[in-house]
């Protein structure tokens, strides 16, 4: 099939919007999250005809507030989920390797140890398993043991008096609000129409077969939109939009809060990441680009899933556990940003803690022409879209191909390999540094062709957001010109990660950022008010947690 122009801007959104009122789709997605984008994709590149649908921005639920990792969950082992370790170890080498290898990275973690024999060989057992679980082929080296003398080199952070040695180990992470917009951008490509800010209001249906959706978009009117199959991969959402669509799940989702805090780069001494189990679960205190993100918390919510916060209690208990190894022990002072997500798990016991729900998804169909996929994992997004759309394809009454994503590079990953090798030729030819020139290499891989061209003619677009984080300013544009951002908040929250990488969140840039977006976004002075006020407003709710007065 052709490829098609993968830019998310305003002019795209509304010749989408114009194409769900005319025409009929072999599926329509409901969620703009990893897995609806996944599913996207997946029902795209099969030769579907596609539609995926989001309330608001990619990625601005659950997607965005991860704890960024791409793991095959460790913790698990302990639960005896061998087959959801080994799927998504599999997964994370996919992606490291052929999928987004642009996108997703290794990272080293450190197992401290605090006694010299029994937790040594209880722990490097679980971790052999872990290695062998992932196969021959392995993109990410075999785990190692250290003795006291080298964890405190590696890892001078960690207190010297109580950790007898360690293991270390490999995993991956992300930028997932990135990698999701990013599989939502490679699923355009391959011809799925996409309408961000248009919310579903309700099911179109003949019978008790489904047909459609109702939709009404942020600014506009609302349309049906027929589809021979609707998907909901609703996240956290599932249990209010089947309760709004009169439908009853065969499953509960439950929620999980994970809080994390962010710290800087100098306050934890350490040349690789650290891992430390917890009386509930485990604790990762992670590097990420000059900073550490430590986290992160396990607790049942039920609050509006619209609004996610970390509590006072969460950071405590976040700094509590990173202190019972830490030296200087970090303090509330310490912390930079906070953030909090929520997992959506499927239970069957409402009584059982959420630290006990398997991580494992589920497809259900309880109506003729309705799928619907929850639970799961960031790093299986691609099999449970796999899933879903498989189960989809039956009502479809033909022949549909198999799931080719496996095989299928996210946009950016062609050609990155070869690019990473032409840094200082790039850098000479665009005048920017070479530091700039990997940073968009790691964020968009082959796509920097696309940013380097937006600076020949505005070289003012080649400096730094901030004088001490990377973004560059053509990223602003870029983020509303191809990445379909539409507000401050989608472009300092998801589009960069400014808000929790920055000290003040980004408040002082962020006349800079508006003045950068308001043209092509089509802005007053009225709208440009109103985006920095509702962004100060999203700040102050975030840092709850952090108020100390």
């Amino acid at each position: 099939m052709p490829l098609l122009d993968s830019a998310l801007n305003s002019q795209q959104r509304e010749e989408d919007l114009a194409s769900l009122k005319r025409e009929e789709f072999d599926l329509v997605v409901i969620g703009g999250g990893v897995t609806g984008a996944g599913i996207a994709l997946d029902g795209a590149s099969r030769g579907l005809k596609v539609a995926l649908i989001e309330a608001g921005d990619l990625a601005s639920g659950t997607s965005s507030r991860s704890s960024k990792l791409i793991h095959g969950g460790l913790r698990y082992l302990e639960q005896y989920d061998f087959k959801l370790v080994k799927e998504a170890l599999r997964e994370r080498e996919m992606m490291v390797t052929t999928l987004a290898p642009h996108l997703v990275k290794p990272v080293s973690f450190l197992f401290p140890l605090t006694e010299k024999f029994r937790e040594r060989t209880y722990v490097g057992a679980g971790l052999a398993l872990y290695d062998l679980l992932r196969g021959f082929k392995r993109a990410l080296p075999w785990h190692k043991h250290l003795d006291q003398k080298k964890v405190a080199k590696v890892a001078p952070s960690l207190q010297s008096d109580i950790i007898t040695g360690g293991i270390q180990y490999f995993d991956a992470q992300v930028d997932d609000a990135r990698h999701t917009m990013l599989i939502a951008r490679t699923a355009k490509r391959y011809g799925a129409r996409i309408a961000t800010y248009t919310e579903v209001t309700d099911l179109i249906r003949e019978g008790k077969r489904v047909i459609g959706v109702k939709v009404r978009p942020e600014g506009g009117r609302a349309f049906d939109v027929k589809a021979k199959v609707t998907i909901l991969a609703g996240g956290v959402w599932t249990s209010p939009l089947y309760k709004r669509f009169g439908l009853k799940p065969g499953y509960e989702v439950r929620m999980s809060k994970g809080a994390h805090i962010v710290v800087p780069g100098d306050a934890i001494s350490s040349e690789s990441g650290i891992i430390i189990k917890t009386p509930l679960s485990v604790l990762f205190i992670i590097p990420w680009f000059g900073k550490w993100i430590v986290g992160t918390t396990d607790t049942e919510y039920k609050d509006d899933p619209g609004s996610p916060v970390a509590s006072k209690a969460d950071v405590d208990y976040i700094l509590t556990q990173a202190n019972r190894v830490l030296t200087p022990r970090l303090k509330l002072s310490d912390v930079i940003g906070v953030y909090a997500g929520l997992r959506p798990l499927i239970s069957s016991a409402p009584d059982s803690p959420t630290t006990k729900l398997s991580r494992e998804h589920i497809v259900d169909r309880p109506v003729p022409g309705f799928v619907s996929i929850a639970g799961g994992k960031y790093t299986t997004y691609r099999v449970m879209a796999e899933d879903a759309v498989d189960v989809a394809s039956a009502e479809l009454r033909r022949i549909v191909p198999d799931s080719s994503t496996a095989q299928l590079p996210l946009l950016g990953a062609d050609g990155y390999v070869a690019l990473t090798n032409k840094v200082p030729l790039l850098a000479k030819e665009y005048g920017i540094s070479e530091e700039s020139i990997r940073h968009l290499l790691d964020r968009y891989g082959s796509e920097i062709a696309t940013l380097l061209e937006l600076t020949r003619d505005r070289p003012e677009l080649k400096k730094k957001i901030d004088p001490k984080l990377e973004y560059l300013k053509v990223e602003v544009l870029y983020a509303v010109e191809f990445e379909g951002a539409r507000t401050l908040m989608d472009i300092v929250d998801r589009r960069t990660r400014i808000a929790f990488e920055s000290e003040d969140h980004g408040l002082a840039i962020v006349k800079d950022l508006v003045e950068i977006v308001a043209k092509p976004l089509g802005w007053n002075a009225t709208e440009k008010k109103s985006q920095i006020e509702q962004f100060k407003a999203h700040v102050k709710n975030e840092r709850i947690a952090l108020i100390t007065s």
